[in-house]
């Protein structure tokens, strides 16, 4: 679409779009400024206000209202949306779809088959009585299920119907969008053309492009619109929790292109249909899809591990024959300073979260109208072939040995289609983070909170975020352009977005000195960084273990073997915190410490073969105060700590002296306990980082230890009944014979040494015994009070206050639990990988 020469100077000719080629400028200029590359833009920025500009803000309305240009939204790449009959089109075919037919007719033969052994149909001697008797009942719950059916439809898709309306909410939620987000959202330009080209094709091919963005704010999704609407895209169909579905707000996002689904399905088998159903009918349509592949939103600023929903969905629709491709796009969003931070460190700390509601929604929005938040930087991986996924994974798993025998061609498997499933799902993680572009907030407070000290000077802060910088880089990694402005000055502006809430200044010394005010929060920040380094950060930590000893070099120096052993656990460990190269161990071992030692970070002594056979710090780092060295250090203790306090908090759930081992503890309040337990050793000295006792990392961390069978989760087919857990049997500690005391000894102790051994102790890090004990004994009388709760509400034949979740098994959840551990087992063997 070209735009006339009277569009050329009006509020948004940022993006013009003339046959195959695509210009980016900022409002207002005919040549546009260009960066070092040339090739990342401001996409839309600098909207017309009334109160600034009334005329040109009102030519701007009126140019949306009369749909002149590219306003109009007619011509775009993709399949026909916005049209009066579209959601009627959709619920039909929907409605039509074999699958969800063939599952209401098998619901209605099930109802069929219990009410006749209740005896509610005559018996079948009854001859033809019985079959009009059967057949009016089955046609009356095919009928029911229908119009149950037809009701979920209604509310679950999204509704493409009015231009009118689409035009109007684009302008509308521009408007808003950039008062808060004063500088715009930015894009790459090879990013932009690539994208619409592979639209182009999937639109002669009558594919679905899926967009699969990182998730960190609400503003996510409303960007990836407002972006298609700009590129002459069609607009996809975006996955969104039912919890948004409240009056007015939920009408506007489901015309907008919002499909609401609930958080669980439970065994509402018709619900899991009638969404397969409804993903089928967009794939086999070609309509654009976008869902998050972390599930919710990160309340930490890195990424979440994947979580396998839709995806199960979207994979079914392929491997059934029912799609035939579906284009692959990973997503990422950037912000300079994310609108719901604040509120997820009270999340993390452990207050509930709150139902969303018109009026929070509307008192949050007139507050980040006021706000100055910088900007937004969205970048699109190279979009690929679900399917050409699909069979290049066959063929590789068909080629590898399997230690137990499995045709991986036998796509119905179930144990094919999760390997499948999850080599996707951290397959798009892992394009999301090659993409992702490191704001200088994320610079600032990674420095931030990665030096020792209360503080830095201006000079310094500087100095560390161009080393930081130069690092992203050699990592492969993107920083966010800013033209030709100074260092210092891009500093000083991620200082003002960040805020004084967050990084303090004291003036009036010999240089304006900064320092963290709120860690807590600044570390959501600073975790937008980490995916670059943690293989260096495994490192560290590792070597750690020496260093800490202190005394000189030969004593800090660890053998290759131990390190490597070390790095194995830890990277194990995290498994689910972060995401790995796929390359393995022993390469990507060697590659880091091949680069630590080029950086002059650390030595390494190799024998005769060059064999590497001991790791140390290096001459220069220990000259320049281990600086870089520690940076990589601060970055995964956190972490570390985290897994310590939740290992340690297993300890206390271990039974009483004399008491029997079938009471389980709910998973929620273990974790609370974990929680207050942490908070108590921060406060003690004993914790060094305030952020271990974030609620995420803490469920990460237990999430982890049931994999591994350190603990046994046990969830009921009753959603009503939360998950309970206990202490795998073999690895509960043992207790004093006498007193009842726990016992610094065991399995899981041995355990909680060896992630001890790589964090950064607190006040009493010389006095190993005194702080066991101590621990110990706080943690075993938190595990003495969920016991006793646990207890009083089973034997008191009452629940206790809080107690929503019988404290022991039923037999059929004995029976779940036994298959669950069994299959536990062979997806361990099947991995065929580390464990702890």
């Amino acid at each position: 679409m070209a735009p006339d020469d009277r569009d050329r100077h009006d509020s948004a000719p940022d993006l013009r779009i003339l046959g195959d080629r695509i210009t980016l400028q900022p409002s207002g200029f005919v040549e546009p400024p260009k960066d070092k590359d040339g090739k990342d833009e401001a996409l839309m920025k600098n909207v017309a206000r009334f109160r600034s500009e009334p005329l040109r803000f009102l030519r701007d309305v009126s140019l949306y209202v009369s749909g002149t240009g590219w306003r109009a939204y007619d011509d775009v790449i993709g399949q026909p949306i916005f049209y009066s009959g579209f959601s009627e089109h959709i619920k039909t075919q929907v409605m039509s779809a074999t699958v969800l037919q063939t599952k209401i007719a098998q619901l209605a033969d099930l109802r069929i088959s219990v009410e006749e052994k209740q005896g509610l149909l005559p018996p079948p001697s009854a001859g033809r009585e019985y079959e009009i008797k059967k057949a009016k009942r089955r046609a009356e719950l095919v009928q029911g299920l229908q119009e149950v059916a037809e009701h979920l439809t209604d509310n679950m898709i999204c509704k493409f119907e009015s231009k009118t309306f689409i035009r109007g909410a684009y302008y509308l939620v521009t408007q808003l969008l950039l008062r808060a987000y004063h500088q715009g959202i930015h894009v790459s330009s090879e990013e932009v053309l690539r994208l619409r080209n592979v639209a182009e094709e999937a639109e002669k091919k009558k594919q679905s492009i899926i967009f699969l963005p990182c998730h960190r704010s609400h503003v996510d999704y409303v960007a990836q619109q407002l972006l298609c609407y700009r590129l002459g895209l069609a607009l996809p169909v975006v996955v969104a929790g039912d919890n948004l579905n409240f009056p007015l707000v939920g009408s506007f996002l489901q015309h907008a292109g919002a499909m609401y689904i609930r958080r669980s399905f439970g065994d509402d088998q018709l619900y899991t249909t009638l969404v397969q159903a409804y993903i089928d009918v967009l794939l086999q349509g070609g309509y654009n899809l976008e869902c998050f592949i972390e599930g919710g939103r990160s309340r930490t600023g890195k990424l979440l591990p994947p979580k396998f929903g839709i995806l199960s969905f979207v994979l079914d629709s392929l491997l059934s024959g029912r799609v035939e491709d579906a284009i692959i796009c990973p997503v990422s969003t950037q912000y300079d300073k994310v609108i719901e931070t604040e509120g997820y460190v009270t999340e993390l700390l452990g207050v509930p979260k709150k139902k969303e509601n018109l009026a929070d929604f509307l008192s949050g929005g007139s507050n980040v109208l006021s706000l100055r938040l910088g900007r937004v930087d969205v970048r699109f991986h190279e979009p690929w072939s679900l399917r050409g996924f699909i069979d290049d994974q066959i063929n590789r798993l068909s080629k590898v040995p399997s230690p137990i025998h499995i045709d991986w061609k036998d796509t119905k498997n179930q144990v094919v289609r999760q390997k499948l499933l999850r080599t996707l799902g951290y397959k798009v993680l892992a394009d999301i983070n090659d993409v992702s572009v490191v704001m200088p907030t994320a610079l600032i407070g990674t420095v931030l909170l990665t030096l020792r000290g209360r503080g830095v000077g201006r000079a310094e802060l500087i100095r560390r975020v161009e080393w930081l910088t130069e690092r992203v880089k050699a990592k492969g990694g993107r920083v966010a352009h800013f033209g030709n402005l100074p260092l210092s000055d891009v500093i000083e502006r991620g200082l003002e977005v960040l805020g004084k809430d967050l990084v303090g200044v004291v003036e009036g010394l010999a240089e304006p000195t900064y320092y963290a005010v709120d860690r807590f929060q600044l570390s959501f920040y600073r975790n937008m960084t980490i995916h670059l380094f943690i293989s260096e950060a495994l490192v560290a930590a590792a070597l750690y273990t020496k260093v800490k000893q202190g005394g000189g070099p030969a004593i800090q120096d660890i053998p290759y073997q131990e390190l490597r052993d070390q790095v194995l656990f830890l990277s194990s460990l995290f498994r689910g915190e972060f995401i790995y190269s796929g390359e393995g161990l022993q390469v990507n071992l060697e590659r880091t410490l091949a680069g630590l030692e080029a950086d002059n970070v650390i030595m390494i002594e190799r024998d005769e073969q060059r064999n590497i056979t001991k790791i140390g710090l290096s001459g220069a780092e220990r000259a320049a105060g281990r600086e870089n060295y520690d940076f990589y250090c601060f970055l995964i203790w956190p972490f570390i700590e985290a897994s310590w306090l939740a290992a340690v908090s297993l300890m206390g759930l271990t039974p009483p002296l004399g008491q029997k081992d079938d009471v389980w503890i709910q998973v929620s309040r273990a974790q609370g306990s974990a929680q207050f337990l942490g908070k108590t050793l921060y406060h003690q000295g004993d914790l060094s980082y305030f952020e271990a006792v974030n609620k995420e990392t803490l469920k990460n961390s237990y999430q982890r230890f049931e994999e591994e069978g350190i603990i046994q989760v046990v969830k009921s087919k009753d959603s009503r009944i939360p998950p309970r857990l206990r202490v795998s049997p073999e690895w509960r500690p043992n207790r004093e014979e006498i007193t009842g005391h726990l016992t610094a000894s065991g399995k899981l102790w041995d355990f909680t040494e060896k992630i001890a051994s790589s964090r950064r102790e607190g006040k009493n890090r010389r006095d190993g015994a005194t702080v066991s004990t101590r621990v110990i004994r706080l943690t075993d009388e938190l595990g003495q009070k969920l016991w006793d709760e646990a207890v009083k509400g089973v034997d008191g034949g009452k629940k206790a206050k809080g107690m929503n979740a019988p404290a022991r098994l039923s037999e059929e959840e004995v029976r779940l639990l036994d298959k669950s551990q069994k299959e536990k087992r062979k997806r361990r063997t099947l991995e065929n990988r580390a464990h702890l």
